[in-house]
């Protein structure tokens, strides 16, 4: 965590890097909004998720146990199965279905909540070009 720029505010939001590390997008915490939102910004599209899915995602990967595919996705598209981002859309997850809150904009989770987890020092997370996968510490 010692690399981790920002603090996760608006005013200083958390710069991070995409798992493959060939994007930097920042992330910060917005707690006064309902629900409270975790804004992640890439390059002008800004996406929103539901806070506490650093969280909930954090409990799933310790249940897990094991090490589990991200499976970034645009959310028109079906996430493979057994994925991060197919469980942060699960009716099964904590939330009964997607973690994103802006329609259009709530796929990729498997893209950019890891990342934070990472940073966060919750969770382990690969840096390959492609087929990432991240664990719970």
């Amino acid at each position: 965590m010692a690399n981790l720029r920002g603090n996760g505010t608006k005013e200083n939001p958390w710069v991070l890097l995409t798992p493959p590390g060939s994007s930097e997008f920042t992330v910060y915490k917005d707690e006064t909004s309902d629900p409270q939102t975790l804004v992640v910004q890439v390059k002008t599209t800004q996406l929103k998720y539901q806070l506490r899915c650093i969280e909930d995602l954090h409990q799933m990967l310790k249940e897990h146990g094991d090490w589990i595919l991200l499976g970034s996705t645009d959310e028109q598209k079906e996430p493979n199965e057994g994925t991060v981002e197919a469980w942060g859309r699960s009716e099964d997850n904590p939330v009964g279905g997607w973690y994103g809150l802006r329609k259009g904009f709530r796929g990729r989770f498997g893209m950019y909540i890891p990342p934070v987890l990472e940073a966060l020092g919750l969770a382990e997370v690969e840096h390959n070009a492609r087929n990432n996968r991240m664990r719970a510490l």
